[in-house]
């Protein structure tokens, strides 16, 4: 009895003391409680700016003008109006034919750049993206001057209007291709030589080889540059409104339901429908993506092309005429823009210039500028320091992934979609955040949030790629986690952090969907204006601001690279040590 007597007091000191041990590992520093806090404001900046307004949107699709729950009844008139569900058919028609021939042009010139020794490679590959730097609304202004009633080249359609699919098809090709391309690249650009040896060894023909080898290769890329494209497609609005004429789809029906017809429920109604779309072929993406296996062992040998001159000459034709198309097209609506009245006095002048005279003004250029470098400073630093809590976060792991998972949303919702969700979360009185409708400041935000996925995937990567032992080392030292971010993540990260900046300038300054719905008389947008020019029938104006556009941001993206290489002398040096 003395023994057990004994052993009792010992038990319940040892249980004290593991009690005491738990107790001073679950006890959180000073920095613990920063980025505990720090991750929760991410997501509240995300739930604010995404989640609520997105959700507001989908409550009111199932209302009536006056505020009550009708259910799904305003989906079922949507559907049962043969004229309006029409336009959901179009769009299904005009993704899939401009997807496909989309993937057909890049795919040939990726595979141009990448298996052929064709010259002048990278100068074909700079020309290529001079899309992403123009409005989607120029290549349909252009293709007016070029195929439309008095285009200069009118007869090669065969009496064929411009005006409806051919139009629209022929301007999102221009538009997409470049994003398509680049992802067609990299698909093709990841190969190991030892599988076309053995093909050579076994006598397999070149077509065999590209049926057995290069295809299933590059197929993963195919299946998501198809994805991208067809979602781009779909969503877009500056394009099917410029030349789609009477041919409905489903961008330019929100369009319509709102500001023709102010019956922001149906416009609640056609956004659901447009997003459903964008929402599968998101989805169908990342699906196919954790499919994907790595194509290249560490005992792979990089395929170099050889030279063949039939080969390389053939690809270089069709490099040749897809760039040659591109600036005919850039250089079309330049040259319009210049043109005093076309067709009939064919004069250069630059009164199409003198925007005030057509009723815009140079000041909403102005804003465009300010709205956009807004926006490429402000959302750099929202979306890095997001990502960096998302990487390198140790607190909160669930909300972390919780924060990730919201950061991909953005992807699968079109820019008019959220546009219009701003419009409803925003613009009601009880809201405290309702000063900011109407303010550039609601412009800047929205485009943070539209283009916040494919930064944050950027940044995500670049943070990767930075070992873990930093923050280890430095919470050993008892270094706080932001001082090493300042001194070490962040120069080291610098480059991606350069190239989220001008991506978020560029997209800023050219998107027309996002922005087309809450923008106010005070803070007109250059690519608002050209849409509201090209409506009233200026279209040289229109070409005129659009063509200023896409010399802005080149000059930004030239003086980005300039400054860049300044930048990434003094603080990029250990890399070449």
């Amino acid at each position: 009895m003395s023994g057990v007597a004994a052993d009792g007091p010992q038990v319940s000191v040892g249980a004290q003391e593991l009690g005491t041990v738990k107790a001073d590992k679950v006890r959180l520093s000073r920095q613990d409680y920063i980025q505990r806090g720090a991750v929760l404001l991410a997501v509240f900046f995300l739930l604010v700016a995404l989640v609520l307004p997105l959700g507001t949107m989908l409550i009111k699709s199932l209302q009536n003008a006056e505020g009550d729950f009708v259910g799904l009844a305003n989906f079922a008139s949507y559907i049962s109006n043969p004229a309006l569900f029409q336009s959901v058919l179009n769009s299904l028609q005009i993704a899939l034919i401009s997807t496909g021939v989309v993937l057909t042009l890049a795919f040939l010139f990726a595979y141009g750049l990448t298996r052929t020794c064709m010259p002048g490679k990278k100068t074909l590959r700079a020309l290529t993206l001079l899309p992403l730097f123009a409005p989607s609304l120029l290549p349909a202004i252009s293709l007016i001057y070029l195929l439309g009633n008095q285009g200069i080249f009118k007869e090669i359609l065969m009496g064929a209007s411009v005006y409806g699919p051919i139009g629209i098809v022929v301007g999102m090709c221009f538009w997409v291709f470049p994003h398509v391309l680049m992802i067609m690249i990299t698909a093709l650009s990841n190969s190991d030589a030892r599988l076309y040896e053995a093909a050579q060894v076994m006598k397999a023909s070149p077509v065999r080889t590209f049926f057995t080898v290069t295809l299933p290769s590059a197929k993963y890329g195919l299946i998501s540059a198809g994805f991208v494209a067809f979602t781009l497609v779909i969503t877009d609005f500056g394009v099917p409104k410029v030349i789609g004429g009477d041919f409905k789809v489903l961008a330019t029906d929100i369009y319509k339901q709102v500001v023709g017809q102010q019956n922001f429920q149906m416009g609640a109604v056609v956004s659901v429908i447009l997003l459903l779309p964008a929402v599968f072929s998101f989805t169908a993406d990342r699906l196919v993506q954790k499919k994907q296996v790595a194509m290249l062992s560490a005992r792979a040998v990089p395929y170099v092309p050889k030279p063949n001159p039939v080969k390389d000459n053939i690809f270089l034709g069709i490099c040749l005429l897809v760039v040659s198309a591109i600036l005919l097209v850039i250089g079309m609506a330049a040259y319009a823009s210049f043109v005093s009245f076309w067709p009939y006095n064919m004069e250069l002048s630059l009164q199409h210039y003198d925007f005030e005279s057509v009723g815009s003004s140079w000041d909403y250029y102005f804003n465009s500028l300010e709205m956009a470098a807004s926006v490429a400073v402000i959302g750099t630093c929202i979306v890095f320091l997001n990502a960096y809590l998302v990487e390198k976060g140790r607190a909160f792991e669930t909300v972390r992934n919780l924060l990730h998972l919201m950061a991909m949303i953005p992807m699968a919702v079109p820019g008019m979609v959220l546009g219009l969700a701003y419009i409803f979360f925003f613009n009601q009185p009880d809201n405290p955040l309702n000063f900011i409708y109407a303010t550039m400041a609601i412009l800047v935000l929205n485009s943070v949030v539209h283009f916040y996925t494919v930064c944050h995937l950027t940044s995500v990567t670049a943070l990767k790629q930075i070992d873990g032992e930093f923050e280890s080392v430095s919470a050993s030292l008892k270094i706080p986690f932001y001082v090493t971010f300042w001194r070490v993540t962040l120069p080291v990260s610098l480059p991606a952090v350069l190239e989220i900046s001008v991506y978020l300038f560029v997209n800023a300054m050219t998107t027309v969907s996002a922005v087309v719905f809450i923008y106010s008389s005070d803070t007109m947008l250059a690519s608002i204006s050209v849409l509201n020019m090209d409506e009233a029938g200026n279209t040289a104006s229109a070409a005129g601001m659009g063509v200023l556009i896409l010399l802005t941001c080149l000059g930004v993206k030239g003086l980005h690279w300039l400054l860049s290489q300044q930048i990434l002398e003094l603080t990029q040096g250990w890399r070449n040590r």
